[in-house]
């Protein structure tokens, strides 16, 4: 699935929030950094799982697109952790 939505933080941010959740915050099926480039991480499970989640700058924050095969409801509670300035949207 892809989520899609609007935060209130700078790219680099959500990227580094993200790695240091994933490793620390999801213990039953914890990701950790794969690859990672400008404006984006691939964070892959235990199970050979993958997270891929982008961030990009926009207007007073930045626009934010994940997707995952298995890891729906942790990237769910990731997107809640952080100052959401619009719905995320699952697709």
């Amino acid at each position: 699935m892809v989520h899609s939505t609007t935060v209130a933080l700078q790219p680099e941010d959500i990227l580094t929030r993200a790695k240091r959740f994933f490793a620390d915050r999801v213990p039953a099926s914890s990701a950790f950094l794969e690859k990672e480039g400008p404006g984006y991480v691939v964070l892959r499970g235990q199970g050979g799982e993958e997270i891929v989640i982008r961030a990009a700058a926009a207007d007073g924050g930045s626009a934010v697109r994940a997707s995952t095969l298995f890891f729906d409801q942790a990237l769910d509670r990731f997107l809640s952790t952080l100052p959401l300035s619009g719905p995320v949207v699952v697709a």
